[in-house]
C-alpha cells in the first residue's frame, strides 16, 4: 500500500523563501524523496488560485509529477485573498478516508496549526505517516505535543541538501 502527500503550497514557499536562511525546492528531487523516503504514489500540491503569471512554476510543479490542486474564488474576489488551502487539504484527506479510497498513510507539508486536529485525529487512527515542516521556527506551537516521530523539517540539513535547488556552475 502506499501513501499520499498533501502539500500547503503557499506554506511550503513562505516556510523556505522567507526563512532565516532562504532557500527553494527542487520539485524533481522533493517529488523523489516523497516518493523513496515515505511511499508517496501521489502528491497533491494545493495552491490558492491560478495567476496567469505563474504558468512556468504550474508547469514545473506538474512536470515533477505532482497533481495541482486550486482553490476556487470568485473573480471578484481573488486579489483580495490570500491562497487560504487550509480547508480545502483538511476536507479532501477526510474525504479520502471517509471514502476508503486505497491508500495507507498521510504526509502532510506544512506548519500551518490550522491542521492540527486533522494532525492529532490521523496519529490516533494510525494513518499520519509525517508531517514535514518547510521551516522548523515557523512550524505552529500546536505540534510541540506530538511525538517527534510523526514530524520532520525540511530545513534539516540532511534533508534540505536532497531537496534543495542548485544552480550547477
Amino acid at each position: 500500500m502506499r501513501n499520499r502527500a498533501f502539500i500547503d503550497a503557499q506554506n511550503l514557499h513562505l516556510g523556505t523563501t522567507k526563512s532565516i536562511n532562504p532557500w527553494s525546492i527542487d520539485f524533481n528531487k522533493f517529488r523523489l524523496y516523497l516518493s523513496e523516503k515515505y511511499s508517496v504514489d501521489e502528491a497533491y500540491y494545493f495552491l490558492g488560485y491560478v495567476n496567469d503569471s505563474n504558468q512556468d512554476l504550474y508547469l514545473k510543479v506538474q512536470k515533477a509529477g505532482f497533481i495541482l490542486v486550486f482553490r476556487n474564488h470568485s473573480n471578484s474576489m481573488v486579489s483580495h485573498k490570500k491562497g487560504n488551502v487550509d480547508t480545502d487539504i483538511v476536507f479532501t484527506i477526510m474525504k479520502m478516508l471517509y471514502k476508503k479510497e486505497e491508500f495507507e498513510k498521510v504526509v502532510l507539508v506544512s506548519g500551518d496549526g490550522d491542521y492540527a486536529k486533522m494532525i492529532n485525529f490521523l496519529i490516533k487512527e494510525d494513518r499520519l505517516k509525517t508531517i514535514l515542516f518547510p521551516d522548523k521556527n515557523s512550524a505552529s506551537s500546536l505540534y510541540k505535543k506530538i511525538d517527534s516521530k510523526y514530524y520532520d523539517n525540511l530545513d534539516n540539513p540532511s534533508i534540505k541538501n536532497k531537496i534543495e535547488y542548485s544552480i550547477i556552475k
